[in-house]
């Protein structure tokens, strides 16, 4: 197990360091002068120059290149030009709302998506799955922007059950950042009910479509798995319905179903940038958002590499409960 973990963790590094110089180099080669927008239009062409020495811009790329990294391990993560603050301090202060609406938002999509999947393949050709599988077609084809302004205007404006924007007025004592955590480590339970309302509609704008993909895949490998010999001499046996489905059935079937979930789980902070807009929400998308607006390269790079590390870290432990549920994964048979 120990050198299946550490060559996962080997092939992480490649990509980190591909995508640290990508995105670099796209965001040098961005039209318009930063430095100029940042410093104002009543800005001295020495005031200009001295912004920009500043900001290290007016050194090479390559040393340019190697400060960025070495500040990468040291907190540095260079200044933004919107803000005038350490980059990796404005993302420390977003990252938790847009983390908190995605890990809600993949909850969500596990808990609809895994059972329907068992339904739908236990119910397969009857009624019930097939109003599941139409279910999740919708889901799939629905953007999740537009299904974020419909779930915004019939709950919130037409019925009023649901609060618009925000994150919610009851803020409980910062821990993590994440509201909900934070409110269930203090018991302050007014705080975890106000933020639980808030976060409810964009985590369900987020959850549906991964959960139509996880219901999708679960059925088929439920399927896939109800002609194998060890279910066939599980019924022979008499075992019950039950527990031939749910520990055995659905247990080899979610091993290829954690590829998904992995996958879902990096696309949806991606996919939040767009929630978080519709409904206010305080996180990574309008700062993001705002540095594109502003040529800020030291914020377009932070967030990139930010988003590039749990697509990362996501497919790491994937592969480790591959190797846990799977012994043949672990030890390269399979």
């Amino acid at each position: 197990m120990k050198k299946y973990l550490v060559k996962r963790i080997l092939g992480i590094i490649p990509a980190l360091v591909g995508l640290s110089i990508l995105i670099f180099i796209l965001t040098r080669l961005m039209p318009g002068d930063s430095i100029r927008l940042a410093a104002g239009t009543d800005a001295t062409p020495a005031q200009i120059e001295a912004l920009r020495v500043e900001m290290g811009l007016d050194k090479p790329l390559y040393i340019q290149y190697f400060n960025y990294v070495k500040g990468l391990f040291t907190g540095d993560w260079g200044l933004s030009l919107r803000t005038k603050r350490n980059v990796f301090l404005d993302i420390r202060d977003t990252f938790a709302a847009t983390f908190e609406l995605s890990l809600v938002g993949m909850i969500f999509a596990v808990a609809i998506g895994v059972p329907m999947g068992v339904v739908a393949a236990v119910r397969n050709n009857k009624l019930s799955d097939q109003i599941i599988r139409v279910t999740s077609l919708s889901g799939i084809a629905l953007p999740r922007f537009f299904l974020a302004i419909l779930l915004q205007f019939f709950f919130s404006y037409v019925l009023g059950w649901f609060p618009v924007i925000g994150r919610g007025k009851v803020v409980p004592a910062g821990i993590t950042g994440m509201r909900l955590l934070d409110s269930l480590l203090t018991l302050n339970f007014a705080a975890f009910a106000s933020s639980f309302q808030h976060i409810l509609l964009p985590a369900l704008a987020l959850a549906i479509a991964s959960a139509a993909q996880i219901m999708r895949l679960t059925r088929t490998n439920m399927l896939e798995q109800l002609n194998k010999e060890y279910i066939v001499a599980a019924n022979s046996y008499g075992l019950p319905a039950n527990l031939i489905y749910n520990r055995y059935m659905l247990k080899n079937a979610f091993i290829s179903v954690l590829t998904t979930i992995g996958m879902q789980f990096s696309s949806l902070i991606g996919s939040a940038f767009l929630v978080e807009t519709v409904f206010g929400w305080p996180g990574m998308a309008s700062y993001s958002i705002a540095g594109l607006m502003y040529k800020d390269y030291n914020a377009i790079i932070g967030v990139t590499m930010v988003i590039g590390v749990i697509f990362a870290v996501s497919n790491l432990l994937v592969d480790i409960a591959y190797g846990i549920l799977d012994p043949q994964i672990r030890l390269g048979k399979a």
